[in-house]
């Protein structure tokens, strides 16, 4: 099959042919119809993670069930599954109290070594590692039961796919990790594909004022549409000033969602006291914040770093999804236009350039 294949910290992906393995134990074999370009996988493909390499990537991943390990309980061939990287085992202390996302063993998603490799490359049959054991960069996908969600049929694969990270990451934020509450004030910092989440999230959860906030004067109308009913432009005025001028005692919650020391920063400025900064943004590893720790103490703000949304992907992606059929929750407008997955690298160059929405790779 065909994959797009990551060779070098470079950013760039190289497609190639490869062979998947048939599934075993409780791993699900899903052919790929959509898989959202997300801007971690980019910040993968150019630094240096930790993740072994070669590595194929992907891990917004809508699709249908063509095979199913011995030991596979949820899925029969044919349903229609969303994949998330949130890898979880299901019976620690952590996952029992519903906290999946902080599973104590999530290492037992991936494939045991004595059962051999996932995914192979034709040209030499060495190993492709498929990152957070999704690998959706590929016409199949080989996933452990965990990490997928059975959806709706009527539920379009491209819109699907981005429950996956994009919706669960922006809207969980909001509605599971920073508990927004009807009347509450919500900032956030950068307007791609999950900080609209943020907003549609913060507006489900019924927030009074939502500040969207970013570089680009072209995402105001966007950021509207999902919820904000504010947005200031980055560079054209002083964003502590302006969230002050607007709510003088600052929001009750600000998002960080770019990963940049200068708007993590910015975020724990814009709180008024006891509420709290919410860091989502993926920096890069040599990243660091410097904070007043008199000022935290004093103004009691929360600062806490958000990983998926603190979503348990069987509780919500089904959650939205329905809310979604429903016309209650905004999927369609983010799909900003469907690829071809030869085309992974100039898709990846406009989402530098600032793109506001998701591209979806849909055809192999």
């Amino acid at each position: 099959m065909k994959a797009a294949v990551l060779n070098a910290n470079e950013g760039r992906f190289d497609v190639q042919d490869v062979t998947i393995d048939a599934p075993k134990g409780r791993e699900v074999l899903v052919e790929v119809k959509a898989c959202g370009l997300c801007h971690s996988d980019l910040h993968m493909a150019e630094a240096n993670y930790g993740l072994p390499l070669p590595a194929l990537l992907g891990h917004e991943i809508a699709g249908v069930v063509k095979g199913i390990g011995p030991d596979v309980r949820e899925f029969a061939i044919g349903d229609h599954v969303v994949g998330s990287l949130i890898q979880f085992c299901g019976h620690c202390q952590t996952c029992l109290s519903g906290r999946t996302y902080q599973c104590e063993n999530p290492s037992e998603t991936l494939r045991p070594a004595a059962d051999g490799q996932r995914v192979t490359r034709d040209s030499d049959g060495s190993p492709v590692h498929p990152a957070w054991g999704t690998g959706g960069f590929a016409e199949q996908a080989l996933v452990h039961e965990n990490q997928l969600v059975k959806v709706p049929a009527e539920l379009p694969f491209a819109q699907a796919s981005l429950l996956g990270c994009g919706v669960i990451t922006g809207a969980g934020a909001a509605i599971n990790t920073a508990g927004v509450r009807p009347g509450d004030t919500v900032a956030v910092i950068g307007v791609g594909g999950v900080g609209l989440n943020v907003i549609s999230g913060a507006k489900l959860a019924g927030a009074d004022r939502i500040i969207a906030i970013d570089a680009l004067a072209s995402k105001e109308e966007m950021a509207r549409k999902f919820g904000a009913t504010d947005f200031l432009n980055a560079k054209e005025v002083d964003v502590v000033e302006a969230v002050h001028a607007l709510l003088p005692r600052g929001v009750h919650h600000a998002f960080e969602v770019i990963g940049l020391q200068a708007t993590a920063e910015q975020a724990v400025r814009l709180v008024r006291p006891g509420g709290g900064a919410y860091l989502i943004g993926v920096p890069r590893p040599e990243t660091k914040i410097s904070l007043s720790q008199i000022d935290l103490l004093v103004r009691q703000v929360d600062l806490r770093g958000v990983f998926m949304g603190s979503s348990n992907i069987k509780r919500d992606i089904p959650m939205y999804a329905d809310l979604y059929l429903q016309g209650r929750f905004n999927l369609d407008d983010l799909v900003a236009r469907e690829v071809n997955i030869s085309e992974i690298n100039e898709a990846y160059d406009d989402l530098k350039k600032g793109a506001i929405a998701r591209t979806v790779v849909t055809s192999f």
